[in-house]
């Protein structure tokens, strides 16, 4: 690479929240699908699978918390900009 500037990009972190908050969104889609299915679906599905789909929702909850405080970071850091 012999001659090659490598420029880096500046951070724009403009549109961070609005793809944070569709993250949200999607994850809380998500978690409610699932809670639908163990309801209408919990006596036909096995323990094992119950088991599987109530940790990923509690992931998925997990991470609504965390996309929410990266929101509340983001709003802070754009107020100060």
């Amino acid at each position: 690479m012999k001659g090659v500037i490598i420029v880096a990009k500046p951070d724009d972190r403009s549109d961070n929240v609005e793809h944070l908050q569709e993250a949200v969104q999607n994850t809380v889609e998500n978690l409610n699908e699932a809670e639908d299915y163990l309801s209408e679906h919990a006596d036909e599905i096995g323990s094992a699978e119950q088991s599987r789909i109530e940790k990923k929702n509690e992931n998925r909850r997990e991470s609504i918390r965390g996309f929410r405080s990266e929101i509340k970071d983001e709003a802070d850091y754009n107020n100060r900009s």
